[in-house]
């Protein structure tokens, strides 16, 4: 019975996709959402609007500037806590309340210690 039931979600699964497939445009389509008023607007009228040369920046600098953004923000933030964990297992930190339980300075990152920070 527990092998039937993923077996059964995974097919149900691959139903809805198949379904959702099956009702995208058809490729190459002039008719295809992808090719609606923005990106007509976009490239007649982003030198203007923007006053940058190259459309692609004016793109990503002026009408996306605020997703830019935060793809830059979640990048920087996922960057410093990597930067965080490896500095802290290099470094053998360990907190006050480990030093009071008797962990030394060459336990400190060991996954078999009882870290509590």
């Amino acid at each position: 019975m527990r092998q039937i039931i993923p077996v059964l979600l995974t097919l149900i699964l691959g139903l809805a996709l198949l379904l959702v497939v099956a009702e995208m445009p058809p490729f190459g389509d002039p008719d295809n959402p992808a090719h609606n008023i923005v990106s007509e607007r976009y490239l007649s009228q982003g030198v203007s609007e923007t006053g940058a040369q190259n459309i692609v920046t004016a793109i990503i600098t002026d009408y996306r500037a605020y997703d830019t953004l935060g793809e830059v923000t979640v990048l920087f933030a996922a960057i410093a806590a990597v930067l965080t964990v490896l500095n802290r297992l290099r470094l053998g930190v360990i907190c006050p309340e480990d030093r009071e339980r008797g962990i030394e300075d060459e336990d400190a990152g060991d996954p078999d210690s009882k870290d509590s920070c």
